[in-house]
């Protein structure tokens, strides 16, 4: 049994999101795993590191994002790492390059360059909504169209102004975003496989990233995996329960 495992919890969002887009599901992992540390950290040109350039290369953000770690006294035991996306990628690289440091990880609605088309990697039907979101002049506006695209809820107008307000208070410029979108494009792991334990999750209703992404994945890997039936992209905002109840499974299993 890994006695560490969802003991402490860091959390890494994705592309041009930061620590404040997990809204409710940090109390509802809180709730989940009651005894554990749960910190959810912002990656470069993002959250309180938005006035920074963010690296165009998986790696190198992940040398930042665990310096952060480092720095708030987090790696003094092992961390369990949930990563959506591109925070995923970040995990997954962390736990190559550091193994000590990672106890395990759930990776959500990711994808790796080697072992998905890239047409699957950022599905081809979503390329022209993403490519209107740099015209949206409204703040107002783009956060609602990001949301009717990662979110397969009901149009919520209270999360369009969280969203809004994050961006106004912590921009990410377009620069950042797209050093962001070549890092996770031209990211590309070795073929070792991580000694540590891993949760996979995706969603079948993802319009951003091809769910069969993540099975592309499970077949080259076999960790476990989880699939959701209809959520978006944003699975914890979709179903946060759900991902929480397969991660406390998970945990016990180990």
């Amino acid at each position: 049994m890994n006695k560490h495992l969802g003991c402490n919890w860091i959390l890494l969002r994705g592309l041009s999101r930061e620590s404040a887009h997990w809204g409710d599901f940090v109390p509802l992992l809180q709730a989940t795993f009651p005894e554990a540390r749960i910190t959810a950290l912002d990656l470069p040109g993002t959250g309180r590191y938005y006035r920074e350039a963010s690296p165009n290369t998986i790696s190198q953000i992940t040398h930042k994002v665990r310096a952060q770690a480092q720095q708030a006294g987090l790696l003094q035991q092992p961390v369990t790492v949930l990563g959506l996306s591109l925070g995923a990628m970040v995990a997954f690289e962390w736990m190559l390059t550091y193994p000590g440091d990672i106890c395990g990880a759930t990776l959500i609605n990711t994808s790796f360059a080697g072992l998905s088309p890239f047409y699957r990697r950022l599905r081809w039907q979503s390329l022209g909504r993403l490519s209107s979101l740099v015209l949206k002049r409204s703040l107002h506006e783009r956060e609602s169209a990001i949301l009717a695209l990662v979110s397969n809820r009901n149009r919520d107008e209270q999360i369009v102004r969280a969203w809004e307000k994050i961006q106004q208070e912590r921009p990410v410029s377009f620069k950042n975003s797209w050093r962001q979108i070549r890092a996770a494009a031209s990211y590309r792991p070795c073929d070792r496989r991580p000694e540590q334990s891993v949760l996979l999750l995706n969603a079948w209703g993802d319009r951003l990233v091809a769910p069969e992404c993540s099975v592309d994945i499970y077949r080259k890997w076999h960790w476990h995996y989880r699939s959701h039936p209809w959520a978006g992209h944003d699975l914890t905002l979709d179903d946060g329960a759900w991902v929480a109840s397969q991660m406390r499974e998970w945990v016990a299993q180990n």
